[in-house]
């Protein structure tokens, strides 16, 4: 990951601050809606705060690092559709940063709205083409971002759409066009003497990469690893891939599955699952279990209903295996603006479309109303509460287990 001295700007120590409600809990931390009690107090403004417990922390250096990382990667931060850091705090119990609030909720939420829980192909096209922007800025900067779902898009006030959760991006280095063109070539590369002159090495490459298996006559093809490896590295920062196993099973990518390495394609690769759920409501391979998922995502291709149209061919695309071969991956997000799905778009006009598809309805009065008549909570009260064991005369009833078509297993699993 990459370091920076850069602070990010510093808020109210978090007795100041009063939660108004919980917007999700996760793995990492929980989310909740507050205010500033003495800059605001009748909550006219409030703010998302995501607020880490440090001594919860099952795995706590690598749990504290995401968080930091995650702080830095906002502070590097400027798009539309992109939070930006509001600020932080830190203090011996607690480490906790700002964004602005997106009252629409997400985009999942948003689906299951409609009557029959898919999007229009306008609809769609009006989603996607702020969010390939998002990538587009995020790859920009070397950020792969990695946990691409529509639990992670959030809707602004303004109806315009926000990425959320940079816990598990990371820093790549970007491909050069040399490099791009070596793992075109059958994902080979040779490593050969700089004596052997240019027309040599590509003659001497060509015919390194079509020797036959010294048993068997036939290239010996990768494994294909569907459980999870833990394949750890010193720093990612100068190479081009990362080796990490991190994502939502149905939105992990084949070369992640693989256990080959994986770069920017990977984000490509989960907005073909995006744009596949937002049209038929649920994603292409889903199985049984984590094992069928993984075989699906290596083996099956996705299943359209009715006559090919420009947006099924767009998916298709995105859902090429080979990554190599994905839309996007020569050229990044000016190969996916290209596809005639998005013939017409302004894309310089974007962020001035007034009438987004959905404008959410604004919840001001009610949160005023909310916190001048004492409501809220006191945020170290809350995780006070929340160690302290239950009376012995009432034991704890057990948490409904959530549904498989509204929460999904995830290296940051997060509920909103």
């Amino acid at each position: 990951m990459e370091t920076t001295t850069t602070l990010p700007p510093s808020l109210p120590e978090l007795e100041n601050l009063r939660g108004i409600k919980i917007l999700g809990k996760g793995a990492m931390g929980t989310v909740f809606l507050v205010h500033d009690r003495a800059a605001d107090p009748s909550a006219r403004c409030p703010f998302a705060l995501k607020v880490v417990e440090k001594c919860s922390l099952h795995t706590k250096y690598d749990a504290d690092r995401r968080a930091r990382w995650e702080i830095q990667v906002l502070t590097r931060l400027s798009h539309p559709f992109l939070p930006c850091l509001l600020g932080s705090l830190e203090n011996p119990d607690f480490l906790a940063w700002a964004v602005p609030y997106c009252p629409g909720g997400d985009l999942n939420v948003l689906r299951y709205r409609q009557n029959d829980r898919v999007f229009s192909p306008a609809v769609i096209r009006f989603y996607l083409a702020e969010i390939v922007c998002a990538l587009e800025h995020l790859h920009s900067i070397g950020i792969v971002y990695r946990d691409l779902k529509p639990e992670n898009i959030l809707v602004q006030q303004s109806g315009h759409v926000t990425l959320t959760d940079f816990d598990l991006s990371r820093n790549l280095a970007k491909k050069t066009e040399q490099q791009k063109q070596n793992h075109n070539n059958n994902n080979v590369v040779v490593q050969l003497p700089e004596r052997i002159s240019k027309k040599h090495r590509r003659i001497l490459t060509r015919w390194i990469q079509v020797l036959p298996d010294a048993k068997n006559g036939l290239k010996k093809a990768k494994s294909a690893r569907v459980s999870p490896v833990s394949r750890r590295k010193p720093s990612f920062d100068n190479g081009e891939r990362s080796n990490s196993f991190v994502g939502t099973e149905e939105y992990v990518s084949p070369e992640v599955v693989r256990g080959e390495g994986h770069e920017f394609a990977v984000d490509w690769w989960a907005l073909g699952i995006l744009t596949y759920e937002m049209m038929y409501g649920t994603t292409p391979f889903k199985g049984k279990n984590r094992k069928e998922t993984f075989q699906n995502i290596l083996m099956k291709q996705p299943e359209f209903v009715g006559k090919r149209t420009d947006l099924t061919d767009l998916i298709q695309r995105l859902l090429e295996k080979e990554p190599t071969k994905r839309l996007g991956y020569q050229k990044g997000a000016c190969e996916i603006k290209d596809h005639v799905f998005f013939e017409g778009v302004r894309w310089d006009l974007l962020t001035e479309v007034l009438r987004p598809p959905c404008i959410p309805s604004r919840e001001d009065a009610e949160v005023t109303e909310k916190v001048t008549r004492g409501g809220g909570m006191d945020i170290r009260e809350y995780f006070e509460n929340r160690r302290a064991p239950p009376p012995s005369s009432m034991p704890p009833s057990p948490l409904p287990s959530p549904s498989r078509d509204t929460c999904r297993r995830s290296g940051s699993f997060t509920e909103y």
